[in-house]
């Protein structure tokens, strides 16, 4: 059967919903004002065209893990055990500047930038 239609997605607390593909690439689209439509094998999500058999799974989330990069909550920020810059010298809290560094906490390894 055939499946072809419209529908509007909105998740308040979740600002994207990430498509994971078959390879493990990830992209996510905003769900403000959110259209997706099936066309074929083809779903469109937002600007972004997907291959349905491609797809491995799709998930609201709180950040966009196309980039990798995530809100960092002040709960969180007490888990830090582990703080490096992008040449990959590690750094404490203190000697943190804008920019981006890798941080490993309790929850794993994850992309940060700071913005003062």
């Amino acid at each position: 059967m055939l499946l072809l239609g419209t529908f509007t997605v909105h998740a308040e607390d979740f600002p994207y919903l990430t498509f994971e593909m078959t390879d493990g690439a990830r992209v996510s689209v905003s769900t403000s004002s959110l259209t997706m439509s099936f066309s074929g094998t083809t779903l469109k999500a937002g600007d972004q065209s997907f291959t349905v058999s491609n797809l491995s799974k799709m998930y609201f989330s709180d950040h966009d893990e196309s980039t990798g990069i995530e809100t960092l909550y002040v709960s969180d920020w007490n888990e830090i055990t582990d703080i490096y810059d992008l040449n990959g010298k590690k750094v404490t809290k203190d000697q943190m500047q804008k920019g981006v560094y890798v941080v490993r906490s309790k929850k794993g390894t994850h992309k940060m930038t700071v913005n003062p």
